[in-house]
């Protein structure tokens, strides 16, 4: 995987470049795509910047509910050696305090979709937690419900925890405050976004701390952590067209690969309808028009 500038990464994610400036981490979001744990062969146009510019939004928006890592998205504020590389870094790069980040993804369920569905329909149960009968695919949830999981290596899979081995994880006191904050966070962006025409079905939180303080880090509420629904076109009872990476997904289910490495070329209509779906969940959520910082 490219690092997209010629500085080598101190780690490196299955989107995000990671480089140890000292007190602070430079987080790059490259145009990789994942899907199904596995980082695809083809880049997604503009993605980076997408996941990038939506997080700052919500960033700023959602700071009052829970504090966040950032400090500048401004290249002019990096150090020398990444502002010769600015024409990439310019709109695809976060600085940000450095946290001790916890070991578990805090995923939150609004609407019965995905692996969710799946095992609804075949034991009633969301990670092993009951739900009312007669349920169907896409409903919404009586109550957003936290899921957490693991967080795997490249290549593998997340796998999904009950909330009392999160605790055993973190400890019960951090559990509890990551519980509340992941549901008081998704709970305010559903309800800024239901009026801009989008359904948040689910979406899913990294924490750390920070100063004995439990912060929001990495990415928040991108195509890559989340499923935007179309409000205008949703109807229960079965799967909803979405501004992600479902339309990946489905083609690769549709394609017969195995999930597992290395996956195949995404033909080209297929990568261009997916930066079009990252760039339209931007420009519905946020109100602005994308103007991207790079040809």
């Amino acid at each position: 995987m490219s690092a997209g500038i010629g500085i080598d990464p101190t780690a490196q994610g299955k989107v995000r470049d990671i480089y140890d400036l000292g007190d602070t981490l430079l987080l790059v979001a490259s145009d990789r795509l994942s899907a199904f744990d596995v980082v695809l062969p083809d880049p997604i146009p503009f993605k980076g910047e997408v996941l990038t510019k939506l997080s700052l939004y919500w960033f700023d928006l959602l700071a009052d509910v829970v504090p966040n890592h950032l400090l500048s998205a401004d290249v002019a504020d990096l150090p020398d050696e990444f502002r010769a590389h600015a024409d990439y870094l310019a709109g695809r790069s976060m600085l940000v305090r450095k946290a001790s980040v916890f070991p578990v993804e805090c995923i939150v369920r609004g609407y019965l979709a995905g692996s969710g569905w799946a095992e609804y329909r075949a034991s009633g149960t969301v990670c092993g937690m009951s739900l009312p009968a007669g349920l169907r695919e896409s409903s919404r949830l009586p109550q957003p419900m936290f899921t957490p999981s693991t967080k795997a290596d490249i290549g593998s899979h997340d796998q999904n925890v009950s909330v009392h081995d999160m605790f055993d994880i973190v400890g019960a006191e951090i559990g509890s405050q990551l519980q509340e904050a992941s549901i008081a966070l998704y709970a305010a962006a559903r309800d800024h976004a239901a009026p801009k025409g989008i359904i948040i079905a689910d979406t899913k939180f990294e924490f750390g701390l920070i100063d004995g303080q439990v912060t929001l880090v990495d990415e928040v509420l991108t195509p890559d952590s989340s499923r935007f629904w179309p409000a205008g076109s949703y109807e229960p009872g079965h799967g909803q067209p979405s501004f992600d990476k479902q339309y990946v997904r489905d083609w690769l289910e549709a394609s017969g690969w195995d999930k597992t490495s290395p996956a195949p070329s995404l033909p080209a209509d297929v990568i261009a309808k997916t930066s079009e779906f990252y760039i339209q969940a931007y420009e519905l959520i946020t109100g602005r028009t994308f103007v991207p910082e790079r040809g």
